[in-house]
């Protein structure tokens, strides 16, 4: 269902995205507008960057190999990654640099009805699709605020459409009040103007999204509700005595690896203990049907102190009631 909703996001930003850089492109070439030059590279990167996210969904959807033990689902969010990186290279480096040769040798805007008409029809559409990913988003949100909600997503192909969508609505309405300014005040540069602050939104925009995405890339946990309740689950058998260790790891937004050590009581057989382990892990994947591994170790608490590293994040000991 997940996935359904990340494909059903970035398909409506594709369309819209496609066809309005189509749009952008004829109307800056026929009116020689920075602001609008640059929210047509805008649109042909983000229509670039919704391919790559669901290219990036099919990868990670591959099935796990020797190779790849654990599947592909860090493809996702390495493609989303390469996503803030052209947003910050491309989308802003070149609006930045139309920005300023148009600063430099700044021309009136001809025939600025096109642009208007453009805009207008461009902010409907973009719009439209930040509705779809500001719905889709706000499911997922729960009773965190929009920042804790965007900061805690384990799927970047929501926020990030958000994000992009975000920007460019922006980006539209600063590229109208540049051109009509511009006409206003018989002022021609601040076309160029508009331009440049288009590309700085971009660059923003880029690098929030970069650090996002490079938090889930390099290992992000579950949360810390989650690591609670996992906790609780793993206490709650009878014969655990403590919990030495939980580590937890996002490979994708619904596919999660559990790591415990535990220290169960030394007077239950052998056999108790695989009983154990299993109802431990099926209570864990009930509560949180997106854990998929469960790896449990049975080790004595003191052994388990010897062995572990002093800055090993979420170890010692939580003792059974």
């Amino acid at each position: 269902m997940a996935e359904r909703s990340s494909k059903l996001v970035i398909y409506a930003a594709l369309a819209g995205n496609a066809a309005i850089a189509a749009t952008k492109f004829a109307a800056a070439w026929f009116t020689g507008s920075a602001a609008m030059m640059s929210e047509a590279i805008h649109s042909t990167v983000d229509t670039g960057n919704q391919l790559l996210l669901l290219y990036g969904l099919k990868r990670a959807a591959r099935p796990a190999t020797p190779d790849h033990p654990f599947g592909h689902g860090l493809q996702l969010y390495f493609w989303a990654f390469v996503v803030a990186i052209l947003i910050f290279g491309v989308g802003a480096g070149l609006s930045i640099l139309e920005g300023l040769d148009k600063i430099e040798t700044p021309h009136p805007v001809e025939n600025a009805y096109i642009n208007y008409a453009v805009l207008g029809c461009s902010i409907i559409f973009e719009g439209g699709v930040w509705i779809v990913a500001f719905r889709e988003f706000r499911q997922t949100k729960g009773s965190r605020n929009w920042f804790r909600a965007i900061h805690r997503s384990k799927d970047p192909t929501v926020f990030t459409v958000l994000f992009e969508d975000t920007a460019a609505l922006l980006g539209l309405v600063v590229a109208m009040l540049g051109i009509a300014l511009g006409q206003a005040l018989d002022l021609p540069v601040l076309d160029g103007v508009a331009s440049l602050v288009i590309g700085l939104v971009l660059a923003v925009t880029a690098a929030f999204l970069a650090y996002e995405c490079q938090s889930l890339l390099t290992g992000e946990g579950v949360d810390p509700e989650v690591r609670a309740s996992i906790r609780a689950a793993a206490i709650a058998e009878p014969g655990v005595i403590r919990l030495n260790e939980l580590l937890t790891m996002h490979f994708g937004p619904q596919d999660v690896l559990v790591a415990l050590s535990l220290d169960f009581d030394d007077r239950i057989p052998a056999g108790r203990v695989e009983s154990a382990v299993t109802s431990i892990e099926r209570r864990i994947k009930a509560a949180h049907p997106e854990v998929s591994r469960v790896f449990l170790e049975a080790q004595n608490f003191d052994a388990h102190r010897r062995t572990r590293r002093p800055d090993d994040p979420d170890s010692g000991s939580v003792t059974a009631s």
